[in-house]
């Protein structure tokens, strides 16, 4: 017998709705993200059994996973000015399969942010988002942890959320 086939659906939200959403997510990354869109602000859902996905103007941006709204690891705009974790590359393999930041594998941190802010982690060669992650420290504290976990991971690249999202960019273009 084969695996059910996963309940999806996709369509668009009213206004309101879309702003409700939009707002949530500006909440938690403290910036407005409407900024990010010129005029045109088309939300899109993409339901799984487990998240909800958010396309603006066709790209998947958000995340939704049990009530909070995160951003995607492809929102190119708001990454450009999120705080980051910097990883050593000795670091990239267990980040990548899930595991939480620890403090030996980070290089440096860069940005502003507040206990349990949402923060991109990011190897130090090419400076590529492997990861995004709720840090446990404030901006004054984090630089000066010497062990345990920093970043607890909430998705990564090659998970199930992330495969979805290159399928629902392949399909954008």
């Amino acid at each position: 017998m084969g695996r059910m086939p996963e309940k999806r659906r996709r369509y668009f939200l009213k206004t309101k709705e879309a702003k409700t959403v939009l707002q949530k997510a500006s909440d938690r990354l403290k910036t407005d993200i409407t900024t990010f869109f010129k005029d045109r602000l088309d939300v899109e859902v993409f339901q799984t059994e487990t998240d909800l996905i958010y396309l603006i103007n066709g790209r998947p941006v958000l995340v939704e996973a049990g009530g909070v709204v995160y951003p995607t690891l492809k929102f190119d705009e708001y990454f450009s000015r999120a705080p980051r974790v910097v990883v050593d590359m000795g670091a990239v393999p267990y980040v990548c399969k899930g595991a939480n930041v620890m403090a030996p594998g980070i290089r440096r941190i860069e940005g502003q942010f507040d206990k349990n802010d949402i923060v991109f982690v990011v190897d130090e060669k090419h400076g590529k988002p492997l990861a995004l992650g709720e840090i446990l420290y404030d901006a004054n504290d984090a630089g000066n942890v010497k062990q345990g976990i920093v970043v607890k991971n909430l998705y990564h690249v090659g998970d199930d959320t992330w495969n979805l999202l290159k399928e629902l960019t392949s399909m954008a273009h």
